[in-house]
């Protein structure tokens, strides 16, 4: 076969595979933008484990008509405006592919009003192709609806896994992300059932409790450290609460979600000798540092990070973990010790009184 230049679609969903993987990837890519835009509530609803329907609404600062066009452009951002830029990245997005690689593999719905607009805009994208900008009614936010996901790459159809399995990851990625952005107002349905429903009220304990269930929020360990740049805050398991893998080890660094073996092995430094073989802790640590002490732009769905000083993030996040199981341990031996007398009694939270009674 001779060599030859791409067409415009094979290209599109080329590159499309490298971010969009499962109807999970959809949404993070969504939720992100509602993120970047400053939401306060965003809402998720998906169909049929998110193959027929993955829709998202948020009430952030919205996308005026004249660039919607844009909005759906490969490499089109309002977040870069550089290369010296993608050291100091604040945001969640930045290259400006999600929307076009959804586009490019579903049958995608855009509406959006700016708070200064009477009137928004609704432009449609079939595979790829762009129809004519429409003028749309609705409160400011943006609404996007991914519709027939993988269509037009049956191939990438089949491999997606069971229902159950992909519902579960669409649970699992919301719900962390409520956890890293408690003061947001999370919905989400799966086939018009409510599946996860936070107040936004900034509680990120309420939000764990989603997660794992009350008795398991109850018993987890708050992570509050600092070091010069080094911010390190979150949750971590006691010793005696443990899972049989590293599933449940959640890390968020400047408020994006990554997957980070260097991150996990600090926080297991912490468990040395500790834990049984073959039993891991459960964490939700939310990792702060200036933009450009971490470099993002390292995968093409954003899930791993380079941080300028390593050594450094890794003794910080081990010793964060060691001080709030320290401070667990030394507590315990101070009710252990005393009379019962003098033992000190506090009602629970309100939070756990609504949730139990």
């Amino acid at each position: 076969m001779p060599i030859h230049i791409l067409d415009d679609a094979v290209a599109s969903q080329i590159a499309a595979g490298e971010v969009i993987e499962r109807p999970a990837s959809v949404v993070k890519e969504l939720v992100e933008n509602a993120l970047d835009a400053g939401a306060r509530q965003v809402e998720i609803r998906i169909l049929e484990a998110g193959r027929r329907l993955i829709e998202v609404t948020d009430d952030g600062c919205g996308i005026s008509s004249a660039e919607l066009a844009l909005a759906v452009a490969r490499h089109a951002t309002s977040k870069l405006q550089s290369a010296a830029d993608l050291f100091q990245i604040t945001t969640l997005g930045f290259r400006g592919e999600a929307l076009a690689s959804i586009a490019s593999v579903s049958r995608l719905t855009l509406t959006s009003r700016t708070t200064d607009s009477a009137v928004g805009g609704r432009i449609r994208v079939e595979g790829g192709k762009v129809a004519p900008l429409e003028a749309a009614g609705g409160p400011p936010g943006t609404l996007v609806r991914v519709e027939d996901l993988f269509y037009n790459v049956p191939a990438r159809l089949k491999f997606l896994k069971r229902d159950l399995t992909e519902r579960q990851q669409i649970d699992g990625l919301v719900t962390r992300y409520a956890l890293a952005y408690p003061h947001v107002r999370f919905h989400l349905y799966h086939d018009g059932r409510p599946t996860l429903q936070t107040s936004g009220k900034g509680d990120r304990r309420e939000v764990l409790a989603n997660l794992y269930g009350v008795d398991v929020a109850r018993q987890m360990l708050e992570v509050d450290y600092q070091d010069g740049r080094l911010s390190v805050t979150g949750f971590i398991s006691p010793v005696a609460l443990t899972r049989s893998n590293r599933r449940e080890l959640t890390f968020f660094v400047n408020g994006r979600w990554v997957q980070d073996a260097s991150l996990s092995a600090a926080l297991l430094q912490a468990y040395h000798t500790l834990l049984m073989v073959g039993r891991f802790p459960i964490a939700a640590l939310f990792i702060t540092l200036p933009p450009d002490a971490v470099d993002v732009n390292v995968h093409p769905a954003k899930a791993e990070v380079r941080f300028r000083d390593q050594d450094g993030v890794f003794s910080g996040v081990s010793r964060a973990a060691r001080r709030a199981s320290r401070a667990k341990t030394q507590l315990r031996t101070f009710f252990t010790s005393s009379t019962p007398s003098q033992k000190p009694s506090a009602p629970p939270p309100a939070f756990w009184s609504r949730r139990t009674t």
